[in-house]
This record gives C-alpha cells, structure tokens and sequence, in this order.
C-alpha cells in the first residue's frame, strides 16, 4: 500500500488523520476495483474543496486586484482554477505518485488523468480543510496555485481569446473575424477540426480541436500571436 509520509514533507502538511489523507487520492475506480477494501473514493471530499478553493482564490483576487470589476475577477478566477492549471500544479508537487487508480485508469496518462489529478488536488484540499482547517489550506493554495496568477494576468490569459481577437481586431483592422471550417477528419466519435480564422478574405491563423469551439479558441489564440496582440 502506497505510503504518504514523502508527500507530507514535501508539502509540509502533516495530517492528524491519515486516513482522510488517503481517501484524497483514492479515485472511484480503485474502489470499483477493489469492493472489499472498506475505503471511500475522494468525490465527497473533492465537492467540499472545491468550495474551499473558491474561496481562497476569491479573497486573494479581491484583496490583490481592488480595481478588477466582478467580470474581470470571475475570468481571472476561472482561468486560474481551470483543470489544465492545476492538474500542472498536482503533477509538480507529485500528487501523481500516489493516485489510488484501478488499473486501466493508472495506464492512460492523457486528459483523463489531467482531469484525475486536478480532483485529487481539490480533494487534498477538502481533506486539509477537514484536519486543519482554514489556514493551512490558505497557506497550501498560496504556495501552490496562486503563484500562476501573475502570468495569467499579465498576458491576458484570464481573456476569452475568441472576445479578445474580436475586439482588437475591429479597433485595429475595423472588421469582425469569421472562422470557417478548414478540415475535417476521423468518425464520428473521434472528430478533428482544423479552423481558420479570417479578416474579411485574409487567412490569419488557424487552430486545431476535437470540436468546432475548440479549433476556433486555438484559431483565435494563434492569431492574437501572429498579429502581437497578446499584451
């Protein structure tokens, strides 16, 4: 059984209850997997921290962006929290190493384990929430997450890239993009989408996805490159 003593310090948390640090990383498919092992999967605690989180990240974007309207603070916190970010954030500190998966989950290492990681970090924090309360949950997240928060906001990140383009393109080039279906490939259960995104008849940029919206974020995100207009 895998042992959390080498995460404890690493993260400097160490729990009164073991127990409720373990359940953190026990994914509902290892209790699939193992009915008789009298443990409980992390989704319980995962809803509590995700509230938790909320709310550290709220109270330090409120504090530290006292001229942000309630708009702009609501993207910066969506972009911030959002599940690529910290499912880095889980990897960096090694949440991977000690995931409780069945053993088809514990093989794929794509978005689904991104996904995983990202509940085991909100799960860790409902659990540090439950054995230590408040404090050194504020203390974890500071350490861990909120350090990204600099890089989102100064390169606009936190924008809807698709509104972004939008806007600087009608105040520099005066037109509206449009996005036109480039290519198509693969069934129907496994869609490829290339999308362009045009001034008018010019090609600007364009963006791959497994979804129409998807290939028109990354179009959008690549021609704010091609035309400088990230910052």
């Amino acid at each position: 059984m895998i042992q959390f003593s080498g995460f404890e310090k690493n993260t400097k948390v160490i729990f009164k209850d073991k127990n409720l640090l373990k359940q953190a990383f026990i994914h509902r498919s290892y209790i699939n997997e193992n009915p008789g092992s009298n443990l409980s999967h992390n989704e319980r605690l995962e809803f509590l921290g995700d509230a938790v989180l909320e709310l550290v990240v709220t109270d330090f974007l409120y504090k530290k962006y006292p001229n942000y309207t309630e708009g702009e603070l609501t993207a910066i916190r969506s972009a911030l929290v959002n599940a690529i970010i910290i499912s880095e954030v889980a990897s960096k500190i090694g949440m991977n190493d000690y995931l409780l998966l069945s053993k088809g989950e514990a093989k794929d290492n794509g978005k689904a384990r991104q996904y995983i990681l990202a509940n085991t970090y909100e799960a860790y924090i409902g659990a540090v929430y439950l054995d230590q309360g408040y404090n050194a949950v504020n203390k974890f997240v500071t350490a861990t997450l909120l350090p990204h928060t600099e890089e989102i906001v100064a390169k606009k990140l936190w924008r809807d890239a698709k509104s972004l383009v939008q806007e600087k393109a009608q105040e520099f080039v005066g037109v509206t993009p449009a996005y036109k279906v480039l290519h198509e490939s693969g069934p129907d259960h496994d869609k490829h989408f290339t999308v362009g995104i045009l001034f008018g008849s010019d090609l600007i940029a364009e963006g791959k996805g497994k979804s129409k919206q998807e290939a028109e974020q990354k179009a959008a995100e690549m021609a704010l490159k091609v035309k400088n207009w990230m910052e």
